[in-house]
């Protein structure tokens, strides 16, 4: 075996995905969402939109790094590919024009769908005249008292213009015929979709479309000759600098000041209309663009604008959307009181299929609870209207020593967590920023109690964020326990975050950024040796994305030895499976739908002495070199049971499930089972576990001090409505 594993040079560029380009692969999955008929054709829209939000992010951060590598003549290649930044550059802008078009394709074809619900999405001045009359009403008294027309001259120079906010160009022809130009910023607090109404039929038009048609009134006495909307995107990736940063709040309120008006790295034009490429040349010079960064499309401008849309249609249309689902009471819960449970075993929850209440319940009742003692937590994203903060408020204010690590440096959320800090800061709360370098990504709240004049450690681990929004929409897993010894390991942890300490020695827990990758190494090695002794190697991993070249390699040397491997990765996969003598025993599946695939599960059959983890981390080097990231083990065996049957299921996903072949080309998985769609598949098993609880008229334990109504109730009633 080790001779055979000699023969190939697994640095071979040819064995692996580019980073950037494996992830517009996923983009590209998203897409296809947008364009399968399965889908209700609201669905099909939101995805369109998800589609452009996650492009928008992609520019400002990746393209945005890869153009400043160029800029400093960085030419160095990426470890796996090969690619220098030029390269990768290329190969991005040849495949998302490819996708865009697609995008704007698919826009128009449901566009026309919508017409056969009398809905139509147009231009302001195709709409029937008596509309276009109550339009021009609405322009005069709402819309141009807020516009702002920005000449362009020796006196008036090229404007500074915001990060993705929409802007019209216009060319007006004075009366001595010389041709001037100016922009139009297109208001941000106006709503950007008009709806009216005519004889039964819903129109729909956009906010920067009707500025056009009357732009004429902004430029009184002239003639305006030339219009059109565009949109820059700009890096948004910008450094925050940490080190001698007296205080990183103050640190990071610069940085998102900076962040609006970083360099442009991509220009959208809506072309409908017009001949642009003389104008396109004036606005790529003043942006220091190439040719290469402007993209030119075939309908409006920002196709988030479509979240709006369906929210707006969904209560008259909800048969064009998915069927409605409640997450239910997760069947770990066979008590009132999950404290009480956790006492007596782990507690697993499997969310959006179960519930995200409990754990938001947990962190309620130990505020109120006077046995309680402290809580820490860590926040990475949390809601707009969190009740988790204010849970953590109260604690404080009830005088229990609170802890709560805000990480200040979660990307396009540091706003949101600026405001969080202050806040639980003003109620009494010790609040810590993070660390210096270092990202916490890590999911874990610690409650300590007093149970029976015992101090027991109450610790909730997870693989997703502490927000009880986005748990409505990715599925995440985590658990709450009493196991003694991760109870210290969360003690530890804390207190190595919150004060001064050499890195603990974990009992249970694994922590990047010193362990993770060290650890996943050490398993994938013990499966190679169990299998040369056993025939039986097997890993299955779950995971948002895999990009560690050593971990891929070590996974490589673990195919040449014969054991199986398993993987679904949702978004980017550096690893090229099925490769003869490299990669044939790897199969990588890729699951889009209706939720977002987020959980991270790491299963070793270790012949039959199975170890089963769940992660906060990917088996990517950001994660497990650059920040702070908890592995934690399911050590019920029931529970092992029950996430290996999770992760069998979605292996066999035949209709969300895509497969990658050898040469990182993703098709849909004609190996699983056609009829099966995992997610639903896992909401229906979900929904009747819920309805047996119900049956079995569960001796219910006595609820802790909180006089308010226990969780299990609550959701009964709410079932039986």
């Amino acid at each position: 075996m080790e001779a055979q594993a000699e023969q190939f040079y697994l640095d071979n560029p040819e064995y692996y995905n580019n980073r950037e380009l494996s992830w517009l692969d996923f983009n590209y999955r998203v897409l296809e969402e947008a364009i399968d008929p399965n889908n209700p054709l609201l669905e099909q829209l939101k995805f369109l939109a998800i589609h452009s939000s996650n492009l928008d992010e992609f520019f400002m951060v990746r393209v945005a790094g890869l153009k400043d590598q160029v800029k400093m003549n960085f030419n160095e290649p990426e470890n796996k590919a090969q690619l220098t930044p030029k390269e990768q550059l290329i190969g991005i802008e040849k495949k998302n024009r490819v996708n865009v078009e697609l995008q704007y394709k698919r826009f128009n074809e449901l566009k026309d769908l919508l017409k056969s619900y009398k809905i139509f999405i147009t231009q302001p001045e195709r709409l029937p005249e008596p509309l276009i009359e109550q339009l021009q009403h609405q322009f005069n008294t709402e819309i141009l008292p807020t516009l702002s027309p920005l000449g362009i001259d020796a006196y008036r120079p090229f404007p500074k213009l915001n990060n993705k906010m929409l802007n019209l160009f216009v060319d007006i022809r004075l009366n001595d015929g010389d041709i001037k130009s100016a922009i139009v910023p297109v208001p941000t607090l106006l709503d950007r979709i008009i709806k009216l109404e005519h004889e039964g039929v819903k129109y729909i038009v956009f906010l920067e479309d009707v500025i056009s048609l009357f732009i004429e009134q902004l430029f009184n006495g002239y003639e305006v000759i030339n219009t059109y909307t565009f949109r820059v995107t700009r890096n948004a990736d910008l450094t925050i600098h940490e080190e001698g940063a007296e205080d990183l709040l103050i640190e990071i309120e610069r940085f998102l000041k900076e962040r609006k008006s970083g360099a442009a790295v991509r220009l959208e034009i809506d072309s409908r209309h017009i001949d642009l490429e003389v104008k396109s040349i004036f606005l790529m010079n003043e942006l220091e663009l190439s040719n290469e960064d402007i993209y030119r499309v075939n309908g409006p401008l920002d196709l988030t604008v479509l979240f709006s849309l369906v929210g707006q249609l969904e209560d008259l249309f909800p048969e064009l959307l998915f069927k409605p689902y409640t997450p239910q009471l997760p069947s770990s819960l066979s008590k009132n009181n999950v404290f009480e449970l956790a006492l007596e075993r782990d507690v697993f929850f499997h969310h959006p299929y179960e519930s995200f209440e409990p754990i938001v319940e947990f962190i309620k009742e130990a505020s109120e609870d006077p046995d309680t003692l402290a809580i820490k937590q860590t926040l990475y994203r949390v809601s707009s209207d969190s009740p988790i903060i204010q849970a953590l408020k109260n604690a404080a204010e009830n005088g229990k020593q609170v802890t709560v690590l805000v990480e200040l440096k979660a990307r396009f959320d540091e706003e949101n967590n600026v405001q969080w800090a202050r806040m639980l800061e003003d109620a009494g709360c010790n609040v810590i920023y993070g660390m210096t370098f270092l990202k916490t990504h890590s999911k874990i709240t610690l409650v300590i109690k007093k149970v029976k004049g015992k101090v027991t450690p109450f610790v909730h681990l997870g693989t997703g964020n502490y927000n009880d929004k986005t748990a409505k929409i990715y599925t995440d897993m985590g658990i709450i326990t009493t196991n003694p010894k991760i109870g210290q390991d969360a003690i530890n942890f804390f207190n190595y975050l919150s004060g001064y300490s050499l890195k603990p020695d974990y009992n249970e827990l694994i922590v990047a950024p010193f362990e993770i990758r060290d650890f996943f190494v050490e398993h994938i090695e013990q499966e190679m040796e169990s299998h040369k002794e056993h025939g039986n190697g097997l890993i299955i991993a779950k995971m948002n994305s895999l990009t560690d070249k050593k971990v891929i390699k070590k996974l490589f040397e673990a195919s040449q030895c014969g054991v199986k491997i398993k993987l679904i990765i949702r978004g980017i996969c550096c690893l090229k499976p099925g490769i003869k003598g490299v990669s044939e025993n790897i199969e990588v599946i890729s699951i889009v739908g209706r939720f977002l695939e987020h959980s991270r599960i790491y299963y070793f059959y270790h012949n039959g002495q199975e170890k089963m983890y769940l992660s906060s981390a990917d088996m990517m080097t950001r994660n497990m070199i650059k920040r702070v990231e908890i592995l934690f083990p399911v050590l019920d065996p029931n529970l092992v049971k029950r996430l290996k049957g999770i992760v069998d299921l979605q292996l066999n996903d035949g209709l969300k499930g895509r497969i990658q072949n050898n040469e990182g080309v993703y098709q849909y998985n004609d190996a699983g089972n056609k009829h099966m769609n995992s997610q639903e598949m896992l909401m229906d098993e979900a929904m009747l576990a819920a309805k047996e609880m119900r049956k079995s008229h569960l001796n219910i334990g006595r609820p802790v001090t909180s006089k308010r109504s226990n969780f299990i109730n609550k959701f009964k009633e709410r079932l039986k409505r």
